[in-house]
């Protein structure tokens, strides 16, 4: 055309000047200049002919009077600038004016060389304009100059201008991504590749120079422009470089392969790499690059003798990432064996060393790592660490790379470690425990001088970000497992504490503990003891949270001090000197003694005014003695006790000297007394945590002796600093806690020994309250406070209220209390929440220079009205008979804020808005008191406390330290019994006001797991007493707030992923039980939502049927919950299994089972009728064995119901089509029901009647029951000895026969066995298996319920807040049902449509409607088959099957089903005939189920089915992408098809891949490389049609079938 264009332009002048000229005028369109293009190559494809020098000139004036302007133009407009011209008619211009100056530049001749001219002024133009932001416009239009004119440059002439053109190119392509340096890398430089050696050489000194961080995909852009110049093929000239022997060219190919974020780069880099390999084997010769580092092998390698084996390699290496850019794991999968290959070839045998680079490898498993398919991450890291399970590999520093960088980057997910599918609850990560055996045998094959490195470096990229607890957990394990091995000195120690204060940041306790306890396993099995000291470790040992892992007396704290003693005198010199390391020694105990002696020594000089010393190294201190004295009791296990006690002697002799004398030496130093007690107080509670037993504790025995002995001279001390006002500023606050600790502690160990009169606590207490009231009431006369006289107010107050809680605590102290003595007076006279004074401003500045250790004027003020309210609760306590119900009766006011109770909750309600929330409880306590004896007369103040403590409460849901204290308060005080009993009565607005709450609290849970827990379980422990009582309305309060107990008994919330993951990494560790210390020092809170319905259950089994209360509850529960049950079944008529609605019902029949045996016959009558509608709603399986169950208990408990039952069966079909299956089944168990009737004959008759004519149904899951049922009853007739049933006896008989001897080789028989042998008709017993277990875990677990949902019963025995009833026997279940698995048959609801299975022959007999006696009986007329039917409605049938059983959703399901119907299939089968009521798949079908023969075939039996359709003679063909797929265009479908779609996500299983004959593939063009599976099903369902016609030979089919193939690949194409 262009030809044309231009011979026609020439016919019109002679002179092809004039034609020059006139084009170069008017409006420089696209055209324009395209035409201008043509015509200059027409003249320079002529020569000169009839030119000459006229034609060079004009040449040369249209480049320099017309395109050069032109191009100037264009590039004067900067990139970011409006363009009125669209862009890609801008991209002509610019195309075709390089071109028109290429033509020019040829045409002219002689000097000056206009190539060269140009390329001058446009590298001229790059250089200005290329690096300048906004103007790549400019340079976009020199890089079109540039390359147009670039191969008229002369290679000798012109190679100084090539060698600088070719620079400022490569630095454009690497600088970004603009179009100018997409168009220097894609057509200047592979231009200016063809000017030669130098030119090349230049271009590639540029690439492969070492530089800075740049970008790869702008190097593989460059790379793959200059592709055929640098890798030539083998028969070109061999001019430059040789790409394949530079390292550096191979690592900007595998940075590609596995860190390019876009699919073009890694498109490139597989180009490279693809290119080399064929080169290498065409070309023939040795290949070798060398090495990249060292003497590990080469990067890339090539030998004639090894062709095959390269190529073998290289083959399935590029195919390993081509498959990876699907990023599907079912297209993945298939290919992962190829990976293992690999690592064959990689490795030598002989050598045991890397014949390829292991970097490769790593390539792979980048790819797979930062894949944004968390699937394909997942079996990336698994594939990994398999790989040391079967074979051994040489060490590479790049493995090690790999495992320290990506590996670990890829385990910072924590939804890796999740379960796999099938695995219980608390049974583990399958990756964990693979990350913990691949770590170990790692580690062991490392060579020792590099295993101290990797370990170090393995643990600071533990700490190099914020772990997760799921992660940390895992990774502290693996490593805990390394064995012994001396590789980690005080730099690995140091990074272990790193680690342990990563793990602090987390919110799951348990998780945090356990991880604690793995990570002190670590430092023990690897730190070489002689490279740290006894110090660090100590050190170390302080970062662990001793609350959470090291508890005194767990297996944790034996084995520190086994590995402590095998150590002893190995331990290193610190290399720092501290105060307390003059004297560092290896000897445990001599470094544990010299430690106690620099800790209690007095400072040379001390501040007149010092701040209290720091807790921590007390706590140090008192863990290293302990610790001592332990390892020494290891030691003299055999030998007398007198050794434990010579040694803790040893090490407390200061302590204990200087705590006898300081009761008597007032001129002690005050930080050490300070350190004294602190030491005290921590040895104390060190030695009592919970992993310890006190009563056999020798330590705890010696070390309480001890402290009794100098009990006189601590309580002298005590006294006289509270009593001769020595306790007089700030620093002196914290000072005075100390004090009250340690008279707290030493109170309670008086206690636990016995009170003895004479006590030196009780010499202390009296004088201590005495001197405090005193002192509060002096400071009262209205002078002005200093801030002594403040700081002295705050101590008495707090030594008042140490007073007030021991003596509330301990009843003997209030013998001498009970008449209101001045304490009593002074307490209820006292103005409640009055704040201190600020200090005068002249002593501002001396109390800011001494709060340092406090957080303000604030907190103290806070901390004095909360000291208040503690006195204020134990008065409140002790007199709370002299509380008045209301404040209008007249008493003589002797307590003022007893007998003034209103007041004093006026005073409660300020002081909530005062205090800060960990402040309140107190306040809370005094509410407690308070309420119940004001909610009758002040209702609207009670209200008002309701509602400010609940504000409260709901602020601090995400302060996981304080809320659960006060939670814990505010449900005591609002759910009260008495509380709850005033405001049902009254039922005023406080009773609204509760529920309320309630319902609020109930929502919380959903969010805050526990807060229900905290609520059920104080309810019903308080209405427990009540419930043992025989007294009539015993119950009252629990049956007004019945609606608790029913949101209980249904409570539970469907968790997030993440949720699940962190409850089964929790019950894993639960699991482990005292393996791991933390689940011995860690409360167990029995916060999950189990102990919900738990404490529910518990707390209605200890209810009894005999008390009218309990019974009259119970019965109101069961009304509700059968209320409930019609309401979320009216919500949603179809609900999906495990959906929330399911779960709601199933713990409604659930409680009802629970239940069941308080029911009589006058209340079942009562609900009986709704009992049986619930059979005739469409429900999940779970929930129709929990129906049937009970059903069947009504009917052997109270024979009465049966006609009712009977009357079942004959609501008609319609009302019946959903729910047969229900009602089959209860009569299945016939043999139960009839254990109470006396005359059996007339019951097992009805029972006959009813199930024989089901056994006619069209439906083949309806019969499949109805002949369980009708075998079952026929059982029981023969036990009985009761057959004589007239006709029917034949019809039974010749029914069961057929069933039984059916033949056939169809899943007929099977499908009846399997029914057969389903649990709840072969092992399930209504009556022996009727137990808690059965109800709550067997069923579920048996039904298909999730886990979830799964209550195991030693829940129900560990939860202790509730007792055990009587009944415990029927806690467990006596029958083998506990032992079976869960089956692949599910009773099911059948849909109106039902006719699947009927029309199949293959299915044998008992697929077609069975006729009974078909020797004795004529036979009945059968509904046409579907291929009949087709046929009279003129429609032909193909022999495809269409299996669609792997898909899930409904439209993909309907749109299949259509597509079927139209093109003739002979079956579609799915996994459940359900589908087709869906309307999603109504509405994509039309109604095409109605006229195509579908088949159910669970996923489960795909495997059975395949097998029986292949040896009817179908050909298995899968539609998926495989290494050895074939093209659709290029496949012959056989007449006897079977198609099999994979799942919308995962595609064909593995295993069913196996089964294939054949896999066909849809050729594709596009990126995203998958279709839609109804899509790609309809494609091979028309081309297997199409192939038929055209093998039926009817010219109409063919011509179209023809015409439309060819279209529709011309459109792929």
């Amino acid at each position: 055309m262009e030809g044309v264009l231009a011979e026609a332009l020439l016919a019109q002048s002679r002179d092809p000047r004039v034609l020059l000229r006139t084009l170069c005028r008017g409006e420089a369109s696209a055209e324009r200049v395209e035409t201008l293009r043509f015509l200059l190559r027409r003249l320079e494809d002529e020569g000169v002919q009839g030119g000459g020098d006229a034609l060079s000139e004009a040449a040369r004036e249209v480049a320099a009077g017309y395109l050069v302007p032109l191009l100037r133009g264009l590039r004067a407009r900067p990139a970011g600038a409006p363009d009125t011209d669209a862009p890609q008619a801008r991209r002509r211009v610019l195309r075709a004016a390089g071109a028109a100056l290429r033509s020019c530049a040829r045409l002219v001749v002689g000097p000056p060389p206009l190539a060269a001219a140009l390329a001058e002024e446009a590298l001229r133009d790059l250089l200005a304009t290329g690096s300048i932001p906004g103007l790549e416009g400019g340079a976009e239009a020199a890089v079109e100059v540039l390359a147009a004119v670039g191969p008229c440059l002369r290679s000798r002439e012109d190679g100084p201008l090539l060698e600088r053109v070719a620079q400022a190119a490569l630095l454009l392509a690497l600088a970004g991504d603009g179009e100018a340096a997409a168009l220097a890398a894609g057509r200047l430089l592979p231009v200016l590749g063809q000017g030669g050696p130098a030119v090349l050489q230049a271009v590639w000194g540029g690439l492969v120079a070492p530089s800075g961080p740049d970008r790869v995909d702008l190097r593989l852009q460059v790379l793959s422009a200059l592709a055929e110049r640098l890798l030539p093929e083998p028969f070109a000239h061999q001019t430059g470089p040789d790409a394949r022997c530079c390292s550096q060219f191979w690592r900007t190919v595998q940075a590609g392969l596995g860190h390019a974020e876009d699919a073009l780069t890694r498109k490139r880099a597989r180009y490279l790499l693809q290119r080399a390999v064929e080169v290498s084997a065409e070309r023939g010769a040795d290949c070798t690059c060398g090495p990249w580092e060292g003497n590990g092998p080469s990067l890339f390698w090539w030998s004639e003798k090894k062709k095959d084996e390269l190529l073998k390699f290289w083959e399935n290496y590029i195919l390993i990432m081509e498959t990876l850019e699907g990023n599907q794991i079912h297209v993945i999968k298939p290919v992962l064996p190829k990976l293992n290959s690999l690592f064959e070839y990689a490795v030598s045998e002989e050598n045991a060393c890397w014949i390829f680079h292991p970097s490769w490898h790593m390539c792979i498993y980048k790819r797979m790592l930062e894949s944004e398919n968390k699937i394909l991450t997942k079996e990336g890291v698994i594939h990994f660490l398999e790989l040391y399970e079967t074979k051994v590999l040489p060490f590479s520093p790049e493995f090690s790379e790999f495992i320290i960088g990506p590996l670990m980057d890829a385990l910072s997910e924590s939804s890796l470690y999740s379960r796999s599918p099938g695995q219980l609850i608390g049974s583990g990560s399958p990756l964990g425990l693979k990350l913990q055996k691949f770590l170990v045998t790692y580690i062991y094959l490392l060579p020792e001088e590099i295993k101290s490195s990797f370990l170090l470096q393995f643990i600071q990229k533990m700490t190099s970000r914020h772990w997760c607890a799921v992660p940390i957990l895992f990774l502290s394990k693996a490593l805990a497992s390394v064995p012994r091995c001396k590789a980690l000195g005080l730099e690995g120690l140091l990074a272990l504490r790193d680690v342990l204060q990563c793990t602090m940041i987390t919110h799951q306790i348990l998780l945090r503990g356990a991880a604690q306890c793995y990570l002190l396993q670590t430092a023990m099995n690897l730190v070489d003891v002689e490279k740290v000291s006894l110090s660090d470790v100590s050190a170390f040992l302080m970062s662990l949270r001793q609350k959470e892992s090291l508890g005194r007396g767990t297996s944790l704290w034996t084995e520190l001090c086994d590995w402590l003693r095998v150590n002893e005198g190995c331990f290193g010199r610190s290399s720092t000197c501290t105060s307390f390391e003059l004297h560092e020694t290896s000897s445990l105990n001599a470094y544990v003694k010299n430690l106690v002696q620099e800790y209690i020594k007095a400072p040379a000089w001390e501040k007149e005014k010092c701040d209290m010393p720091d807790w921590s190294e007390a706590g140090l201190v008192a863990l290293m003695v302990l610790l001592a004295v332990d390892v020494e009791g290891t030691k003299s296990q055999y030998s007398e006790k007198r050794i434990t006690q010579n040694v803790l002697r040893i090490f407390l002799d200061p302590l204990l000297d200087a705590l006898m004398k300081l009761g008597t030496n007032a001129y002690m130093p005050l930080l050490k007394t300070d350190r004294c007690l602190q030491l005290l107080l921590k040895l104390l509670h060190t030695c009592l945590f919970k992993g310890s037993s006190t009563q056999d504790d020798e330590v705890f025995t010696l070390l309480q002796n001890f402290v009794m002995s100098a009990t006189e001279s601590i309580s002298d001390f005590i006294l006289r600093r509270f009593t001769m006002n020595e306790l007089s500023s700030v620093s002196d606050l914290d000072r005075c806690h100390l004090y009250l600790k340690v008279l707290t502690e030493l109170t309670q160990l008086h206690l636990k020994v016995g009170w003895k009169s004479g006590n030196p606590i009780w010499r202390v207490l009296s004088p201590l309250k005495n001197t405090s009231v005193r002192h509060l009431q002096d400071m009262d006369s209205g002078q002005e406070p200093t801030l002594e006289k403040q700081i002295q107010r705050l101590v008495s107050m707090a030594a008042l209220a140490m007073v007030c809680e021991a003596t509330d605590q301990k009843p003997e102290f209030q013998l001498d209390f009970l008449d209101a003595g001045p304490m009593e007076r002074f307490l209820a006279s006292l103005q409640l929440n009055q704040t201190l004074q600020k200090p005068h401003a002249e002593e501002q500045s001396s109390f800011f220079e001494e709060s340092s250790s406090s957080q303000g004027w604030g907190k103290i003020v806070a901390q004095y009205i909360h000291d208040q309210w503690v006195c204020l609760s134990f008065l409140l306590k002790k007199y709370h008979a002299l509380i008045p119900a209301s404040e209008g009766e007249h008493l003589e006011l002797i307590l003022p804020a007893v007998q003034m109770p209103g007041r004093t909750l006026q005073s409660a309600l300020d002081a909530l808005t005062i205090l800060p929330s960990d402040q309140v409880l107190p306040v809370f306590c005094c509410m407690k008191i308070l309420v119940p004896k004001l909610l009758a007369s002040s209702e609207s103040l009670c209200i008002e406390a309701f509602d400010m403590a609940w504000k409260i409460i709901s602020s601090l849901s995400n302060t996981q330290l304080i809320f659960w204290s006060n939670l814990k308060a505010f449900v005591q005080f609002v759910f009260d019994t008495k509380v709850l009993t005033i405001a049902a009565k009254i039922k005023g607005q406080a009773y609204f006001k509760i529920k309320e709450i309630m319902y609020k609290m109930i929502e919380m849970s959903a969010v805050k797991t526990g807060v229900f827990n905290t609520l059920i379980s104080y309810c019903c422990q308080s209405w427990m007493v009540p419930a043992s009582s025989v007294s009539q309305g015993s119950l009252s309060s629990a049956n007004n707030y019945s609606e608790l107990i029913l949101e209980a008994c249904i409570f539970g919330t469907v968790f997030r992923r993440d949720q699940r993951l962190i409850q089964d990494v929790q019950t894993f560790i639960e699991n482990l039980g005292h393996d791991c210390a933390a689940n011995v020092v860690i409360e167990n809170t029995k916060r999950e939502d189990h102990y919900v319905r738990i404490c529910a259950v518990k707390f209605l089994c200890l209810l009894g049927g005999s008390n009218m209360s309990h019974k009259l509850f119970m019965e109101d529960l069961a009304i509700k919950l059968l209320d409930k049950d019609e309401v979320v079944s009216k919500s949603r008529t179809r609900y999906y299994v495990n959906s929330q609605q399911h779960r709601v019902k199933n713990r409604i029949w659930q409680i009802l089972l629970v239940l069941f045996p308080s029911f009589d016959q006058n209340f079942l009558n009562r609900i009986i009728d709704k009992i049986f509608q619930a059979g005739f709603i469409n429900n999940q399986a779970s929930i129709k064995y929990y129906i049937e169950w009970i059903i069947i208990l009504i009917l052997h408990k109270f024979p009465q119901f049966l006609p009712k039952f009977w009357d079942c069966f004959s609501y008609g079909e319609e009302n019946l089509k959903t729910s047969i299956c229900t009602f089959l089944s209860v009569l299945s168990h016939l043999d139960i029901i009839t254990q109470n009737i006396p005359e059996k004959k007339l019951t097992l008759k009805q029972a006959l009647s009813a199930v024989l004519q089901w056994c006619f149904h069209p439906n083949f899951s309806v019969r499949l029951y109805a002949l369980v049922a009708l075998k079952k009853i026929w059982s029981v007739c023969k036990t009985w000895h009761i057959e004589e049933f007239g006709a029917l006896t034949s019809i039974v008989e010749s029914s069961l026969n057929q069933v039984e001897n059916m033949h056939g080789v169809g899943n007929a028989k099977k499908n009846w066995q399997r029914i057969q042998d389903h649990f709840f008709f072969a092992t399930f017993h209504p009556l022996k298996d009727y137990c808690l277990e059965t109800i709550f875990y067997i069923l579920p677990r048996l039904s298909g319920l999730v886990e979830d949902e799964w209550i195991a019963i030693n829940k129900f025995t560990r939860f202790t807040d509730i007792p055990l009833d009587a009944g415990l026997q029927w806690y467990l279940s006596p029958t083998k049902l506990r032992e079976l698995n869960p089956g692949d048959w599910a009773q099911q609801d059948i849909g109106s449509n039902s006719g699947e299975a009927d029309n199949q022959p293959e299915w044998a007999d008992v697929q077609k409607k069975i006729t009974p006696g078909k020797n004795n009986v004529p036979d009945a007329d059968l509904e046409l088959v579907f291929p009949d039917r087709a046929a009279k409605l003129g429609k032909s049938m193909s022999r495809l099957i269409v299996v669609a059983s792997l898909i899930d959703k409904p439209t993909n399901l309907g749109g299949l089903c259509r597509t079927c119907e139209v093109f003739g299939a002979s079956a579609l089968v799915v996994t459940s005939l359900q589908s087709i009521n869906d309307r999603q798949f109504q509405h994509l079908s039309v109604s095409a189920e109605q006229w195509l023969p579908l088949v159910e075939v669970k996923p489960p039996q795909l495997t059975d089915y395949l097998q029986q359709k292949k040896s009817e003679g179908y050909t298995i063909i899968g539609v998926e992408q495989t290494a050895k797929s074939v093209d659709l265009t290029q496949y012959c479908f056989p007449e006897k098809s079977l198609l099999l779609l994979g799942n919308e996500r995962e595609g064909i299983p593995a295993n069913l891949i196996q089964q294939l004959d054949v896999c066909v593939e849809i050729p594709q063009q596009g990126i995203i490389r998958s279709l839609n599976v109804h899509v790609s099903g309809a494609l091979l369902i028309w081309e297997y049609t199409r192939q038929q016609l055209l093998r039926q030979g009817d010219p109409c089919h063919q011509v179209r079938a023809f015409s439309e193939t060819s279209n529709w690949f011309g459109q792929t194409k």
